[in-house]
């Protein structure tokens, strides 16, 4: 990969990688922006469910509790992390002009809670089957299902294909524009939304990925980790400390966004390298150890999860209807074997046939 343009702007640690926001432009049909980023001239071509929302916690960021020398301070932040944003932005398909908004998107939804290094292969294979919204709308939902391979969360999935179905009879096949057009289309929450039209259409809008949580929380308010999930808090720390211009807010939020993934991560930070250590409240505090409640890792060996890989891994591989007793040779334990099929029915995943055979879904 050729290094970033450097006036170019970004995802899990390695973290959902957001694309690179463009210098805004008029909106038109093109699918080719200039300068090597996604723009608004890539209408066409454009979570993951959206942030979980929860009471703030002992360890939420708090507006009211920063005082306003230290927002003004905060400010300061923006010109060391958007020089190193321009030095050692990743370069990465989906923050490529050829990529389009559409683009942008998809890698969005891949991206959610998925490492980069899984992502980029599939999303690749995506690209070049279903270039435009419309190219996917056109097949059926259990062929995106088939598509999305072991990326994880297969929902999303569904959700992208009902996102493109959306795309193509609401927009005319052109991913919108605008914020609340974005928020509207089904599978969009509200992070997707302002990472599309930030990263796609340089507009201005705080994008809170898990990254800039956690890089606010150091950065600004001196704790180890945000909580679990975002705090209205949270969110009107980011608004306060958004650049004035669009353009450049746009580049604030994906050069954070890459901070958090390759230096200030969630565990082994390298502070040697951040921009803006010599001001990080959280080190200049001492790094204080994590005081809100337990951070415990997701398990997967054993669980329904793997369960409902087996299942699906099975039907991706087949082309046509596959019978129970197929299935049931996937896990040993039959009461969780049905119960993860069961949970796949319900959640449209698979589709059950007469005589005990089942599919990916076709509608």
């Amino acid at each position: 990969m050729t290094a970033p343009p450097k006036n170019t702007p970004c995802t899990a640690p390695d973290a959902p990688t957001t694309p690179m926001p463009p210098t805004p432009t008029a909106p038109d049909t093109g699918t080719t922006p200039p300068s090597g980023l996604a723009t608004p001239a890539a209408a066409g071509a454009p979570s993951v469910p959206a942030a979980t929302h929860a009471p703030a916690t002992p360890e939420a960021v708090r507006t009211d509790a920063v005082p306003t020398d230290a927002l003004a301070a905060a400010t300061a932040l923006h010109s060391p992390v958007l020089a190193w944003f321009d030095q050692h932005a990743r370069d990465l398909p989906w923050r490529r002009p050829e990529a389009g908004a559409w683009g942008v998107m998809v890698s969005e939804f891949m991206l959610q809670q998925t490492p980069v290094s899984r992502v980029l292969p599939v999303y690749e294979q995506w690209m070049a089957r279903w270039p435009r919204p419309a190219d996917l709308a056109a097949e059926a939902p259990g062929e995106a299902v088939r598509a999305w391979g072991r990326l994880g969360y297969p929902r999303r999935a569904l959700r992208l294909h009902g996102a493109a179905v959306a795309i193509t009879e609401r927009h005319g096949g052109d991913v919108p524009t605008q914020h609340a057009q974005l928020l509207a289309l089904p599978g969009i929450g509200e992070y997707t939304a302002a990472a599309v039209a930030s990263f796609a259409y340089g507009q201005r809008h705080p994008v809170l990925d898990t990254n800039v949580r956690r890089v606010l929380a150091r950065a600004v308010t001196g704790v180890q980790y945000p909580p679990n999930a975002t705090t209205a808090a949270e969110r009107k720390l980011a608004r306060a400390l958004l650049p004035d211009d669009a353009a450049t807010a746009a580049r604030w939020a994906a050069a954070s966004m890459e901070l958090g993934a390759l230096v200030c991560t969630a565990k082994n930070e390298n502070c040697a390298r951040c921009p803006v250590t010599d001001r990080c409240a959280w080190r200049l505090a001492g790094k204080p150890e994590h005081a809100g409640p337990a951070r415990r890792g997701q398990t997967y060996a054993g669980t329904d999860r793997q369960v409902r890989g087996k299942l699906l891994a099975v039907l991706r591989e087949a082309p046509g209807a596959v019978p129970q007793h197929v299935l049931d040779r996937v896990w040993h334990e039959p009461v969780q074997r049905a119960r993860a099929l069961d949970g796949l029915v319900a959640d449209g995943l698979v589709e059950p046939l007469p005589h005990g055979m089942y599919r990916l879904p076709l509608t």
